[in-house]
Order: structure tokens, then C-alpha cells, then sequence
């Protein structure tokens, strides 16, 4: 029996076996659960915000899987939209630091570039600005903004 307390994601690959292979990612269900149910160090805000727009994806699309690039640099969402290149969406409270700037536009640049897809996504607490790369443009969005323009059904 399943409780549906957790999602699991696999990771999103043209082969099967490969994604089944690799480890799945957890998301709990209510992201107001987490802290009750892991111990302080483990839980901080970018956690709570990367469950809270997997939560968001999750109820908008039928399908969402993580991703890595070829130079193994993790996607943290890759949603599959029929007839069109994958939704990629980055989550991280915020760009300030130079470090976790390049790093998180590096890795979205590098997928946008290896899955043909023109534009990518970083949800952050409350930055908004767009930033253009050789693969295409980032649109940075505070998450209020992100989960609002979310479709409201499923897209199959």
C-alpha cells in the first residue's frame, strides 16, 4: 500500500534502464511536514524552496524527472512537454553569491544546450532578471511568480 507521503523523481534519459539505474531524488508531499520530520541540519530554506516548486511542477505537469548533464551536473527539474523541448527549472534561494551564480547558470546553460531547449528557468526566493547565455536565456523568478504562471491542469 502506498501512503503517498513521498514522491520519488527519476532521472529524465532516453534509456530506460539508465533511469531506472540511477537514484531517485524524495519530495515529500507537504513541504510543512518537512521539518518535522528531519532532523535540523538537514533541513534548511533551499531544501523547503526546491520541495515547494517540485510540489508546484507536480500538481501542473504528470511528468517530472531530474537531470544530468553530460559533464554530471544535476538539473534539479526536467518536465517533458509534448511536441516541444523540456521545461528545465533550477531552484536556489538566491544568485548574490558569484559561486552559486555560476554554478546554477553553468549547469542550466550546459542542459539547455545538450536538450535543444532555447530557454531554462531559476526559481530563487525573490530575485527576478533575465540573463542571456551562448545556449539561450535564464529567466530568474521569485517563486511567488514562478508557481503563479504554473498552468492550472495537467499537460499530457
Amino acid at each position: 500500500m502506498d501512503a503517498y507521503f513521498f514522491f520519488s523523481l527519476r532521472l529524465f534519459d532516453a534509456s530506460l534502464a539508465r533511469s531506472h539505474a540511477n537514484p531517485k531524488k524524495a519530495y515529500c508531499v507537504d513541504h510543512a511536514l518537512i521539518p518535522s520530520l528531519a532532523s535540523g541540519v538537514l533541513v534548511n530554506a533551499g531544501h523547503l524552496l526546491e520541495n515547494l516548486v517540485f510540489t508546484g511542477l507536480r500538481r501542473a505537469f504528470a511528468k517530472v524527472y531530474y537531470g544530468k548533464t553530460k559533464a554530471g551536473r544535476e538539473i534539479d527539474f526536467v518536465v517533458p512537454v509534448r511536441g516541444q523541448a523540456p521545461l528545465l527549472v533550477q531552484s536556489c534561494l538566491s544568485l548574490t553569491d558569484p559561486r552559486t551564480r555560476k554554478r546554477e547558470v553553468g549547469a542550466l546553460s550546459e542542459a539547455m544546450g545538450e536538450l535543444g531547449c532555447e530557454t531554462g528557468t531559476i526559481v530563487t526566493r525573490g530575485e527576478d532578471e533575465r540573463i542571456d547565455t551562448d545556449s539561450g536565456t535564464i529567466k530568474v523568478a521569485p517563486v511567488w511568480k514562478f508557481l503563479l504562471e504554473l498552468p492550472e491542469a495537467r499537460v499530457y
